[in-house]
Order: structure tokens, then sequence, then C-alpha cells
């Protein structure tokens, strides 16, 4: 595992288990750094798991299997999911 700095943008090379890792802790934290929502780095590294999800036989779009996938073991259901539900951004306690 390693990052290299290639002009103005860093390579890297890691495990698709550890960017499995680096995925769920980012998108557990989500609201609490809106700020993560459009970047680069997140949107490629979703599609990049993604499509190795694909690659196993997985369809993304389940959220179900796609959290198992990812190793969200104790992943919500979609119904929990739709219940807890709010607006990004809103500073509801």
């Amino acid at each position: 595992m390693s990052f290299v700095l290639r002009g103005e943008a860093v390579a890297a090379s890691h495990t698709v288990e550890e960017l499995k890792l680096v995925y769920r802790v980012l998108h557990a934290h989500l609201t609490e750094h809106l700020e993560l929502m459009d970047t680069h780095f997140l949107l490629e590294l979703q599609r990049f798991l993604q499509d190795r999800a694909i690659d196993d036989g997985v369809d993304p779009s389940d959220h179900s299997a796609w959290d198992v996938w990812l190793g969200n073991a104790d992943a919500p259901t979609c119904d929990e999911r739709v219940a807890r539900r709010k607006r990004l951004g809103d500073q509801d306690s």
C-alpha cells in the first residue's frame, strides 16, 4: 500500500477491504461533514466500490446487499432508513 505524488494528483494502491472501511467511515459521518458529499474523492471511491460489487454479483442499488458487501453487518433495513431520514444540513437535534 502506498501513496505516490503524480503532478498535482496522488495515486494510491490499497486493498478493496481497506477502501470499503474508509468508505463506511466516511459515509457514516457525512451529516457531520457535508463538505465531503460532493468531493471527487468520495464520488470516485463510491463508483470504484460499486463496480467491484457488480463484479462480485451484487447490485449496489439494493441497499441491503450493498451494505452486506461493504461489511455493514448491522446496517438498518431500507424501511428503517426511510423512517429516520432527514434533510442533510438540517440542524435538528
